[in-house]
């Protein structure tokens, strides 16, 4: 696919893994997102901003603890529908990319949050879900996790996993694997 830029997005959710969030019920908590040049895989811009949720406004212990954000975070953070129009804004500035993410879920997350809080997609750009590209570029059979990802290109976690920018910048460096001057 022919692209000027590279978007990358990682959300991060609220969560519990004992049932009390619901999957249709989680909301995003973090944006995460870099705006990558296409000919160079440089990250030009990111952004980032947490979000205040309001299905599940108190962060479970399990959420807390796996993406290290903290309720103070989201406490004063700004709603849904007011990231989306700043992201939408930083988004502007850029015509001609595609939007990728490590897995279908942030793909997902974002409609489903889209759809709750009656707004309109800020994204609308075809989307590239980079796992299965990743194990098909290195011949494999499964679908790599981004830390094992980053592991079998020889590069090291940057920043604090589960943290949408931190994940975004890491799924960033993993692009000049998984597209060729072809794909550009």
């Amino acid at each position: 696919m022919k692209t000027n830029y590279y978007l990358v997005i990682d959300f991060e959710a609220t969560c519990c893994n004992q049932g009390s969030v619901p999957r249709e019920q989680m909301e995003i908590i973090e944006f995460g997102a870099v705006m990558v040049e296409a000919t160079n895989f440089q990250v030009l811009s990111q952004f980032q901003s947490f979000v205040r949720p309001v299905r599940h406004p108190v962060l479970t212990g399990f959420c807390t603890e796996l993406t290290s954000i903290q309720q103070h975070d989201v406490d004063g953070a700004p709603l849904f529908k007011d990231v989306a129009v700043q992201f939408k804004k930083w988004l502007h500035q850029y015509q001609g990319f595609v939007f990728c993410s490590w897995g279908d879920y942030d793909r997902k997350q974002l409609q489903q949050d889209c759809a709750f809080h009656g707004v309109p997609n800020p994204v609308g750009a075809p989307h590239i879900n980079l796992k299965p590209l990743m194990s098909e570029r290195l011949s494999l059979s499964k679908k790599l996790g981004l830390g094992q990802a980053l592991r079998q290109a020889g590069m090291q976690f940057e920043g604090t996993a589960h943290r949408g920018i931190d994940d975004a910048r890491n799924i960033a460096r993993l692009l000049p694997l998984l597209f060729d001057a072809r794909d550009r």
